[in-house]
């Protein structure tokens, strides 16, 4: 079982985890933290698909992902206090699932062909778009909209990805060294509350 299938397994049942409990203090029964856990694990990586054109969709074409979101699901109702005292320290489920999402979507982007530059966008598209309708499912703005740096630590992840499979870095070494990046600078962003300039214009 290869390195990449491990990841993308693992982020699906880390996605469905923060998914289910964004619904907290929203008042929803079993289904709507179901259906929110599943879109927003499933969300980035359909979207991926869709824009490379690589069908069938993932979740579609092997089961096991929709096992991944399910044990994701239940684990969070199970260990539903625990979870929400770590999700709440440092964004913990959100940033395991986009490190391992923007790693896993560069990859396949790569195998599929495409220029680096856009496999690192598709790398970010995989990791922020779930999260992105979890947050517009629950009436939250979206963490991409926020002062945080978070998709561009995706990208940095994605482009480090990059510049180590070209110079032929042992390929698990590479996926963990990007992840391991993603991860750093974002728990650093948020602990010390770092964000990017703000944007103006300049008449």
């Amino acid at each position: 079982m290869e390195i990449q299938y491990i990841l993308e397994l693992i982020g699906t049942f880390v996605f469905a985890i923060s998914g289910a409990l964004a619904v907290d203090e929203k008042d929803q029964d079993w289904f709507g933290a179901g259906f929110t856990g599943f879109v927003t694990a499933i969300g980035g990586g359909t979207l991926r698909d869709m824009l490379l054109g690589s069908y069938p969709l993932v979740w579609i074409g092997d089961v096991r992902f929709l096992y991944a979101i399910f044990a994701g699901i239940v684990f969070a109702a199970i260990f539903y206090k625990l979870l929400l005292r770590l999700r709440r320290t440092l964004s913990l489920f959100d940033t395991l699932g986009i490190a391992l999402f923007t790693v896993v979507g560069t990859e396949k982007a790569l195998s599929l062909g495409v220029d680096p530059v856009i496999a690192a966008i598709m790398g970010m598209f995989t990791a922020v778009m779930g999260g992105v309708i979890r947050d517009t499912l629950t009436n939250e703005t979206p963490v991409i909209f926020q002062k945080e740096v978070y998709a561009s630590a995706c990208l940095a992840g994605a482009f480090m990805y990059i510049g180590l499979a070209h110079f032929d870095v042992q390929r698990t070494v590479a996926f963990l060294s990007s992840v391991i990046l993603i991860i750093i600078i974002r728990l650093v962003a948020v602990k010390y509350n770092l964000s990017l300039p703000k944007f103006k214009r300049y008449n």
